[in-house]
């Protein structure tokens, strides 16, 4: 099969639900991949910082403190999965600038500002996300921004 029949944003949005699988979140399982020429350049998912104890080990302070789902960001210990593909790429001195992210769910206001900064020209994501000013400034930034849902099969 030839580059141009193969179902690219399909393809890597599937890795980026196989990805999402190490999530150690206990609310949502995030994750994403970078791409850029067909190529994956990073991939992340939402968790602790590596070396520090994960919420499936000691349990999710937002729930404890019944914080909203898209409330209080920083009382998590959590990166989000967009934020650990920037990490990732930043460690080994990869660019993603003008790279595709393929998100299994929507970026977060703090995510889309930091993939703005790093020049991503394209954004697909499965979930939606109760977020309006992320879109608000991502249409502004004039990233293509697409929801794709994922099928199962």
């Amino acid at each position: 099969m030839s580059d141009q029949r193969l179902p690219w944003p399909d393809y890597f949005m599937k890795i980026a639900h196989i990805v999402a699988e190490r999530s150690t979140c206990l609310r949502r399982r995030v994750g994403a991949v970078a791409v850029k020429g067909h190529r994956i350049l990073a991939t992340g998912y939402n968790g602790a910082p590596a070396g520090m104890a994960h919420c499936l080990d000691i349990g999710c302070l937002r729930e404890q403190m019944n914080v909203p789902s898209g409330e209080r960001h920083e009382l998590c210990r959590a990166l989000h999965a967009e934020q650990n593909i920037i990490i990732q790429a930043a460690a080994h001195g990869v660019s993603i600038a003008e790279a595709t992210i393929y998100c299994t769910t929507q970026p977060c206001l703090i995510c889309t500002k930091m993939l703005i900064n790093v020049g991503v020209k394209e954004i697909f994501f499965a979930e939606s996300y109760p977020d309006e000013l992320s879109r608000a400034m991502i249409e502004e930034a004039n990233i293509t921004f697409r929801e794709m849902p994922h099928s199962h099969g």
